[in-house]
């Protein structure tokens, strides 16, 4: 009996087993003592995973083996034949499972420089095209300082989500993300609320994806057809001269909603007017071009993996560095166009300081979010001891991309002639469908977002169908009702509420109240107060982060 409760692995080999995964990988074969392990203990990444018979019979020859001699006689130690493939190896945790060896292969680690620019592509999404919309919404030196104060909390907070399964004793956390630590301190609260909001932010994204695809591609198909037919559009009324042109697309309406009526004026060259008006009835940014995108895009939802469309990530890369591109030469053609007034408004510029300022914050939360998934990316860091350092790296490269970008269209968007509220949510949409420029960044943003739109609904369908049914895919009518509701959603504000900007800033203000502000700010009081370690200061600022996300949110609706 004494000799079966013998450790199976050493104590130094043990301990490194339960508190790096990473460490598992890199054991030496013919160091280890492999055993049978009842299936239900086994924990990896496939749940289905079970240990085969040949293994089981491996392990009754091994236990043999160890009655002959002693562990520290390496005459009759088990011979090469007998010990299992490396696929049939586990180590031993005390804690009553045991991990698979994978061998993984150290060169699959990143270095820092590849994880920097992994957490920076990750970040950069469709917010990106609304900063220059909530820097004119909160004033452009207030907007400034709010995007670097909220920069600063994204970043702390994130730093609390990453090691916050790192200070939970005795138990494995190697394959954790922040909603299993929420379901550790706050069990079933925890876990489903994690799980709703991060579906709020998954869902907006999509919302807001399916908003822009159909803008993008009604302004590629509009380029195609005045291009094809000779048709100039003559925006002269609402817009700049110039080859540079910049327009108000709604110049008499309210700067926080998007209306989709505009006077335009159309010089035909050679064609009849008739075929212009056809083209607009069946060619429609908000009655036709929604719809169209289902007959694309659904069956897209309804496949069983996303492994395809994983390819075309790289895209997401490319149309960055070509808007950060576009955004240089339009304000190097265009000029900066400044003036500074604290509090009034003025003809063509709005004040320095705006009590709208909290549309600013909500579209942050969303464009600094990444706090559900940061433990998994710099899982793949090669030099864990950097993980911070790197961390910061990539945020202050997403915020000097933001600041970029936001910056320099606030102040080349030419006033006079133009009033700065006229800044559209979509800063692209200040721009005609007849600029070139434009229109590639367009048709580049539409087919990445083609290509991502059913990676972030394969998201939801396996985060969702996963904790309720068991089963990432329980059936196809399963899938397909979700996936309809998910396009249901994105058509119905396509249609009827097409303003990105207040999109992103409510997902952006609810997600990030429980999973920047909320969660993140009690695992850590909790976790000092286990410790013996939480002090008045700690926990006053701790509650002050709460309340913040609890305003943020609040103020959504009063703006």
């Amino acid at each position: 009996m004494e000799e079966d409760s013998r450790p199976l692995l050493s104590s130094e080999q043990t301990g490194e087993s339960y508190s790096h995964r990473g460490s598992a990988d890199s054991l030496d074969f013919k160091a280890k003592r492999p055993f049978h392990v009842e299936p239900r203990n086994i924990v990896d990444d496939d749940p289905q995973e079970r240990v085969s018979a040949e293994a089981a019979i491996l392990n009754s020859r091994l236990h043999y083996y160890s009655r002959l001699t002693g562990s520290s006689d390496r005459l009759l130690s088990p011979p090469n034949h007998v010990i299992p493939r490396p696929e049939e190896i586990y180590i031993y945790s005390p804690l009553g499972t045991a991990f698979k060896v994978t061998g993984s292969d150290p060169s699959s680690k990143n270095p820092s420089i590849i994880t920097i620019f992994a957490i920076w592509n990750t970040m950069m999404g469709t917010s990106i095209l609304s900063i220059p919309w909530g820097i004119k919404q909160a004033g452009f030196t207030l907007g400034i300082l709010i995007l670097i104060f909220t920069g600063l909390l994204m970043v702390y907070c994130c730093y609390i989500v990453l090691k916050s399964s790192k200070a939970i004793p005795y138990v494995d956390t190697s394959d954790w993300e922040f909603p299993d630590v929420c379901r550790y301190y706050f069990g079933k609260f925890g876990q489903w609320s994690s799980l709703v909001f991060s579906m709020v932010s998954l869902i907006g994204a999509m919302v807001v994806y399916w908003v822009l695809m159909s803008n993008f591609l009604y302004n590629t198909g509009q380029f195609i057809y005045n291009y094809a037919h000779n048709v100039n559009m003559s925006d002269s009324e609402f817009g700049t001269n110039g080859s540079d042109k910049v327009i108000c697309p709604y110049p008499n309406t309210d700067p926080g909603v998007n209306n989709t009526i505009s006077t335009v004026y159309f010089i035909n060259s050679g064609n009849d007017t008739s075929d212009v008006s056809s083209f607009e009835h069946w060619w429609s940014k908000t009655n036709t071009i929604p719809f169209y995108l289902i007959i694309l895009l659904l069956p897209l939802l309804c496949f069983r993996s996303a492994s395809f469309f994983a390819r075309f990530t790289f895209l997401g890369t490319i149309s960055v560095i070509y808007l950060i591109v576009l955004v240089s030469v339009k304000a190097f053609r265009l000029g900066f166009h400044l003036e500074f007034h604290w509090f009034d408004t003025t003809e063509f510029f709005v004040p320095e300081f705006r009590l709208l300022f909290p549309q600013l914050t909500g579209v942050l939360t969303l464009a600094f979010f990444i706090h559900n998934c940061i433990i998994t990316l710099m899982k793949s860091n090669k030099n864990q001891d950097n993980n911070v350092r790197d961390l910061s790296i990539a945020y202050l490269l997403v915020g000097l991309t933001y600041l970029y970008v936001g910056v320099l269209i606030f102040a080349a968007f030419p006033s006079p002639p133009l009033f700065k509220d006229c800044i559209e949510p979509n800063f692209l949409d200040n721009f005609p469908s007849s600029d070139v420029m434009v229109f590639v960044a367009r048709t580049f943003l539409l087919f990445q977002m083609i290509t991502v739109y059913p990676l972030l609904g394969y998201l939801v369908r396996v985060q969702m169908m996963g904790q309720i049914f068991g089963n990432h895919y329980p059936s196809f009518f399963h899938v397909l009702a979700l996936n309809i509701l998910i396009v249901g959603a994105g058509v119905l504000m396509a249609k009827f509420y097409p303003n990105i900007g207040s999109i992103i800033r409510f997902s952006g203000a609810t997600c990030g109240l429980a999973l920047v502000f909320v969660f993140p700010a009690l695992v850590h009081m909790i976790s000092l107060k286990r410790q013996g370690v939480l002090r008045w200061p700690s926990a006053l600022f701790h509650s002050f982060l709460i309340l913040l996300g609890l305003a943020n949110l609040l103020a959504q609706f009063f703006m």
